[in-house]
């Protein structure tokens, strides 16, 4: 079985060295250990350093973001036959010692996905600002609640995936991913589970690409978030949207209508009639498009299925891992899987591949 580890790096010549040497190479189940760094830009010697430490470097051209950089060191990893993938980040915060950590509930097909928590036990709360430490707990509540489960931790950049978990995976944002792998994932119905670690609250060397602003991080972060809520829940967005309009329509109405039945006339309040009129005709607009948009969205997870099945087909036979159950399935629909037979698709689990687009 083969493990790659996934490090983003921009001028990471400080630290990447050190996080290279520190990965384990001997891990119990695992045949074979490769570091892949993608130097996402660097000006400095973040690649030599990289290089020199034993890793495969993966440059990009420009500077793609965190989410572009991982996107590609995925490509990367499922391109060199990797049945599991970890990423961190390449600033040193991560404990690389961590990583088997991570690896057992996948190994055991408790989670398709797991994450490094760094608040899911107060013992081991790394020190950071009172801003920052909002920020996450603020971006935990929202991700819990537009998932329906209880997340401590969604910012983390020290994750484990398996192999199906990569495939099903359609990540758009290229500011950050951490965030939206969370909300792709879950409404797939892949296991996620978050194992705490000790973690560095602050940066050894340099500083943040992504935290050093909060508010712009915030704001990028949250635009994200909607994007990718809005695609796979149209209906549930828009629909809410169109019934807060609707309500504001029937209040003046009813203000109107009361107004009228006072006094026998519409004077000086016929401004409610037009407006609620206004108000009930941008509801109802609203309504449709949710409509049309919650229509897109099943041709959307159809697409998807097929992209699975190219992913799979492409980079499946490269490497095969047995010892890996994959979360999802049973052994009733493996078999099906394994003989061709129709209907083999999991209804928890929907088909996905890993697609780049601008956020």
């Amino acid at each position: 079985m083969k493990l790659c580890v996934i490090i983003p790096a921009l001028n990471e010549e400080a630290s990447i060295g050190r996080v290279v040497g520190e990965v384990p190479r001997k891990i119990d189940r695992i045949d074979e250990v490769e570091v892949i760094v993608v130097d996402d830009g660097s000006t400095d010697r973040t690649a030599q350093c990289a290089a020199d430490a034993g890793a495969l470097v993966l440059r990009l051209p420009v500077n793609r973001g965190v989410g572009g950089a991982i996107h590609a060191g995925f490509n990367r990893a499922l391109e060199r036959g990797a049945d599991l993938v970890v990423n961190l980040d390449g600033d040193g915060q991560f404990n690389p010692a961590d990583i088997p950590k991570l690896l057992a509930p996948l190994l055991t097909g408790e989670a398709g996905l797991v994450t490094a928590s760094r608040f899911l036990d107060p013992e081991l709360e790394p020190e950071m600002g009172a801003l920052k430490r909002y920020g996450n707990y603020c971006m935990s509540l929202i991700i819990s609640f537009l998932t329906g489960e209880r997340y401590r931790d969604v910012s983390c950049g020290f994750r484990a995936y398996t192999q199906d978990t990569l495939f099903r995976m359609n990540l758009h944002g290229l500011f950050t991913y951490t965030q939206e792998a969370f909300l792709d994932l879950s409404f797939k119905g892949v296991p996620i589970k978050e194992v705490p670690v000790r973690v560095r609250g602050t940066r050894e060397h340099g500083h943040s690409r992504i935290a050093s602003n909060i508010p712009y991080y915030a704001f990028r972060t949250s635009k994200i978030i909607f994007r990718s809520f809005v695609d796979y829940k149209p209906m549930r967005v828009l629909g809410s949207i169109s019934s807060v309009v609707m309500l504001g329509a029937l209040v003046l109405a009813g203000f109107l209508l009361q107004h009228y039945l006072r006094t026998d006339s519409f004077t000086p309040h016929k401004w409610a009639g037009f407006t609620s009129a206004a108000l009930a005709g941008m509801g109802l607009l609203i309504f449709i498009t949710g409509l049309l948009a919650d229509m897109i969205s099943r041709v959307r997870v159809n697409q998807e299925r097929i992209l699975y099945q190219l992913r799979k087909n492409r980079y499946a036979p490269l490497h095969h891992a047995p010892g890996v159950v994959i979360p999802g399935k049973n052994e009733q629909t493996r078999g099906r899987q394994e003989h061709g037979e129709p209907g083999s698709g999991t209804a928890a689990s929907e088909p996905i591949a890993i697609a780049v687009a601008k956020d």
